[in-house]
Formats: C-alpha cells, structure tokens, sequence
C-alpha cells in the first residue's frame, strides 16, 4: 500500500494514525522485529526545503523516522521508512545511546520498587506500612561518574519516593528523604536501596482541591470558601473567528503557517510568512522548543541528581494534556489532536493537544493630536497556538503568539507544584531551599528552555547581526555626555556566534537578510528581543554542567540540518556531554548569509515562595521576534477603528 499523494494536505503535516501504523508495520515485516523490538517514537521525516520549494509542481514522498530499542542487545535503531515507495530508506544502530524513559518503562518501575523487601524495610522504619499511599516518581539517571553512569554498560534510573495522605492525597506535601534506589531498566532490578538517614516525613496536607481543603482544616494556604463576587466575563466571536484552517494549515488575518506536531518537542511551527500586500514573506521555516532542563541547586543526597531533561529524556509532545474550553482557552476554539505511539508502534491519539484561539490584547497604537483634538485608536489582536505537557508535578505551557503588527511571541507559562523535601527533626530550613510548610522545603531550581528557531528573513539565506549600544566619550563629538550609539557587528563564524545577553548595552540580536534591501538600503530584517533570563549556577568542574552545556550561552548560531536538531544531543539520557550545541559548533562553520538556525536560551530562576504552595500561581518567561527594517512603515496602519466613536473623532 502507498499513500495517495493528493490526500497529502502539506507535506509538513503530521502522520495520521493510519500513516503511523503503516510505518511500524511495514518496519516489523521488512527487518523480522520479534516482540522485544520496542517503538519509542514515530514522527514524520521531514522534507528538505528543496521538495517544499518545489511542491506541489512536484509530489514530496511522505517518510517516516523511527526510533526503536532492541531490548535483547540494547541497541538503539534510527529507521526511515518512506510510505510513499514502501521501502526501508535507512535503517541503523547507534551504539551506547540511551532512548529517552519509555511508559512500559514508567509504569513498571512503581511496582517493582515497592516489591522491594529493602525498600519496604525502610519504608517501615518511617511508619509507612500501606503502601497503596505511596508514589514513586522515575528520575532520569543523570550523569556523575563512569562508573555509575556510563549510558554504554548499562540503563539506569533514579526513582524518589513520595507518601500520600490519603487515597487522592498531594503527594509532593510528604516527600521521604534520605532514601535513594538505583534501578536497571534493562533487567527491570532494583540495583541498590540506600536508607541514608532516617528525616521525618512531614505531617503537612498541601490539599489544593476545594472538597480536600474543605476536609483539612489544617491546610496552608487558609481556605475557607471559593470566591463568590467575581462576575461573568463573556468572550463571544457572534460570526466566527478571523482564522482559517484546511487541514494543518492556517491562515489569519495576513499570517500563514502549518502546525506540526512531534513526540519530542510537541507543538512545532512550519512556513510562517506574512503577507505584505500581495507579496508573501517568509519569516521562520521551523520554530519548535529543542530541549529544555530542570537542574537543581540543592547538595543533599537525595536532590543532587535532580536534572531533568523534560524533551529528550521523556518527550514534551507525550506529556501534553487534553486542553478543554473555558478553562485552558477561551473564545472560538480550534483544536489539534497529537498522534503518538505505544511501544508495539500503534497510534495513540491525544485529543485536544493543541489549542489555536484569538485574544483581544489591548491597544495596537493610539495618539491624541493636542492642537486639533483628533484622536486614533486602534485595538490589538493576536493569534495563540498553545500546547501543555504535565511533567509529574510541574506543567509547562508554551504559547506562540502572531500579533497584527508583524510580531511573533513565545510566552512559556510555568505551573504546577514545586519538587519538595523533607527537613530534619529540629531543622527550621535547608540553606538550598525555602521552608514552605512545617518540616517541608522547596529546593532552589532553574528551568533552561532553548527554541530553535530556522529562520527564513525574506529568503533561505540570512545573517545575524549583534547589537550594543554604548556611550561616546566626552569630547567634541559629544559635549554634553547624553550620546550613545548602537554598534551593529556581524557573526561570521559559528564560534563568533555564541553570545549572552548584556544588561549594560542593552545588547539584542537582528537576522537579517543582506540579499534583499529596504527603500533606505538596509537588509531586511527582524530582531530576537529576549525576555528575563538567567544563566546556570553550577560550578564549573561540575560533572553534570557538560550535560547541559547549551546553557552556558544564550544566543547560538549553526548551519541549519536535520541532523542537528536538538541543543543537548539527541540522545541526553545518561549523556556525559557535551553534546549538540557545544560539539556540533567546535567545526567553525561559516553562518553570514547561509541557511541557518538561531537557537535562543532562556532560564527562568526559581527561589520558592511560600505563595506558591501548594499549588503554583502561573509564572511566565519567553521572547519575542519584531520586524526591524522588515516593512516601509507601521503594518498595523491597516487596522479597522473599533466600534466605539470615543475611538476615532475629531
């Protein structure tokens, strides 16, 4: 069987659910897999821009990547499957890689740590005898020595421990410290159970649920009753929303772009372009979180390894979560469904992943002429592309947003509940943390995101530029000592092209297109405004820093492939690194009016705050892309006045 072409919305749609399981089939029948063959992803292989360029004069084949894990020889096997021909286009072992923490995998490990008779004995020492309360958490092996962590000798995780209060209890309020396990995954044992120190588990609640607040009179924060003076806020679309969609493609208002899908990064962005009256633009090929990582900055036993590498290691796209009406979106709703798979390599459908909906976000631009007292509003409106993948106790979402003025904005919103631990008897805190509740601390933390952004400023060929604005020396130039300049400097070569950010010069950086001018005669372009930021704390002869060495700068530049796709490497799980950004880079490749990748890093600095227990208030963190020098003018010039005469008179 081979897939009709014409049934092919666009070639960067995701797989659909028969495509998947034609894919894993046709693998099995060619290559004799036996049942200890496992599918840990299935996505689509997608095309180079060539065939895009060329399509749909010319049909794109439609092909298939697949990542599997033979458990007999523990080997990892990358695959190409093209539907199109039914053949087996690439098919190999990568040695000594570890796939990310497959759910077979997930669900095991809870029940075999509890059938642990030194796990239980340790448990028992701490009171905790029903062991139906108790939640087991899988953590990533990390990576400290050779001798414990070589990904080549063997698969490894690192489970924690929680006890809940009650059978729908908050697991995270009672956290048991002191009691680490060394699990194989390979051989599914439990290698080690060490009962470190016996710390008491806290005797706190943590409820957030209104009918378990209700029957906790103990719970911190103080509840009483939900709010009743919060009245009705209706957002209506009477005619229907200002988007289009045929199949994965969208249209709104003058952008354009398709929305993809991957196990591992979630929601991705293709083929964003702006049109310009009658002259479409492409800005951005590819736009997609390619890691993100949660170290944490706590030394105890327990918290050390915590280093989480939520994309590579587990899968953003697997974790997403069933987003509903009036709760995670409001308005007119058009909903994308996820296309995953189970280890057998059937599709699992996850409904409702991503969510596209406008907001009204206030005023686009207004002014007041004084002397004649005309007056110009006009209101703005943005288009949000959101997804959200539930990590254990923590939520992420990440919103894209196309604003009317040309604008594109990533916004990640940070949610959930805090990772805990268990203070010792008589100990007010823990000098890597913050008390939250009573013998309960939250430990410091950061979260590092990076997006990968395959940038396309009005053409295939770009170059980044960095910007500094500096101060003129007192002198004749400069009398009065008010001048400053921005100094713009191109990045040439990919070791040039790894930067911070500078407070000091308000430094930022433009991709531009020096093949394509302006009616002023500079290259087109469009500017990466970063958000707040941060940078890792961890010392520099840290074993584990090499892991996520695609923190140590915030800006990087590289020759833009599809073999380089993700900043930690692609296989992170107990990767001694460095790997991705940080090897791929030691080549010096030229990257001035190349095809390139922009990848920017973002961390936001967690110090808890006893408000964000139990539950987090939602916390925010991202960047924006602004046309500089990409249109003659205002593009939002065009927007219509609103209904409202105070809005326009004269």
């Amino acid at each position: 069987m081979t897939v009709d072409q014409s049934a092919v919305v666009h070639p960067l749609s995701p797989l659909s659910p028969a495509e998947l399981e034609e894919a894993t089939a046709l693998l099995k029948r060619e290559r004799s897999l036996t049942d200890d063959f496992r599918f840990v992803t299935v996505t689509l292989d997608e095309p180079i821009k060539a065939q895009l360029r060329a399509w749909p004069e010319e049909p794109v084949p439609r092909r298939v990547a697949i990542l599997g894990f033979d458990r007999t020889t523990a080997t990892v096997h990358e695959a190409i499957v093209c539907l199109t021909s039914g053949e087996i286009v690439e098919w190999r072992a990568v040695p000594g890689a570890q796939p990310p923490l497959m759910f077979e995998e997930w669900e095991a490990i809870g029940p075999l740590v509890k059938s642990d008779r030194r796990w239980q004995e340790a448990m028992r020492r701490r009171g905790v005898s029903d062991f139906e309360l108790v939640q087991i958490d899988p953590w990533g092996g990390s990576y400290v020595s050779p001798e414990e962590d070589d990904p080549s000798r063997r698969r490894v995780c690192r489970p924690l421990t929680y006890v809940k209060k009650h059978g729908e209890g908050q697991p995270y309020a009672r956290p048991v410290d002191g009691l680490t396990m060394l699990v194989d995954l390979g051989r599914m044992a439990v290698l080690e159970v060490n009962d470190l120190e016996l710390v008491p588990i806290p005797d706190t609640p943590g409820e957030y649920i209104p009918e378990l607040m209700r029957a906790e009179p103990r719970n911190r924060p103080r509840f009483e009753e939900l709010r009743e003076d919060i009245k009705p806020l209706d957002i209506t679309q009477p005619v229907g929303p200002s988007f289009g969609v045929d199949g994965h493609r969208v249209t709104w208002q003058k952008w354009s772009f398709v929305v993809g899908w991957t196990v591992r990064e979630g929601l991705v962005l293709f083929d964003i372009a702006y049109d310009d009256r009658g002259t479409v633009r492409p800005v951005l090929h590819r736009a997609a979180i390619a890691e993100m990582v949660v170290p944490y900055g706590d030394s105890s036993p327990t918290q050390f390894r915590k280093m989480a590498f939520d994309a590579g290691e587990v899968g953003l796209g697997l974790l997403s979560t069933k987003l509903t009406p009036g709760c995670d979106c409001l308005g007119f709703i058009h909903y994308f469904d996820g296309i995953a798979n189970d280890q057998d390599g059937n599709a699992l459908v996850l409904e409702n992943a991503i969510c596209m909906h406008e907001e009204d976000v206030g005023i686009a631009w207004k002014h007041l002429d004084p002397i004649t007292q005309t007056v110009e509003t006009r209101r703005m409106r943005r288009l949000v592309i959101s997804t959200i993948a539930n990590v254990g106790n923590y939520e992420y979402g990440f919103f894209w947003y196309l604003y009317q003025d040309g604008s594109i904005e990533l916004e990640c919103k940070l949610n959930g509940i805090m990772q805990t631990g268990a203070l010792r008897a008589g100990q007010k805190s823990s000098p890597y943390g913050v008390t939250i509740a009573p013998g309960l601390y939250a430990p410091n933390h950061q979260h590092f995101f990076c997006a990968r952004l395959d940038v396309t400023v009005d053409g295939p060929r770009n170059t980044v530029t960095e910007i500094n604005s500096e101060p003129v020396p007192t002198g004749p130039e400069n009398p009065y000592g008010n001048a400053w300049v921005a100094r713009e400097t191109a990045l040439r070569r990919e070791s040039e092209a790894q930067r911070s950010l500078n407070a000091d010069t308000a430094r930022f950086w433009r991709i531009t297109n020096p093949n394509n001018k302006t009616d002023v005669g500079a290259p087109t372009a469009y500017r990466l405004i970063p958000g707040a930021n941060t940078r890792p704390l961890h010392q520099h002869d840290s074993p584990m820093l090499p892991r996520m060495s695609f923190t140590t700068h915030h800006v990087w530049v590289t020759p833009a492939r599809k073999d380089e796709m993700y900043a930690a490497g692609a296989y992170p799980w107990q990767n001694p690194g460095p790997d991705g950004l940080p090897r791929w880079t030691q080549a010096d490749r030229p990257i001035e009016n190349e095809d390139i990748a922009l990848w920017y890093v973002f961390g936001a600095h967690h110090v808890p705050r006893v408000e964000e227990w139990p539950v987090m208030p939602v916390d925010r963190i991202g960047f924006s892309l602004k046309p500089d020098g990409f249109f003659d003018g205002n593009p939002a010039l065009d927007l219509p006045r609103p209904n409202a005469t105070c809005c326009h008179t004269k």
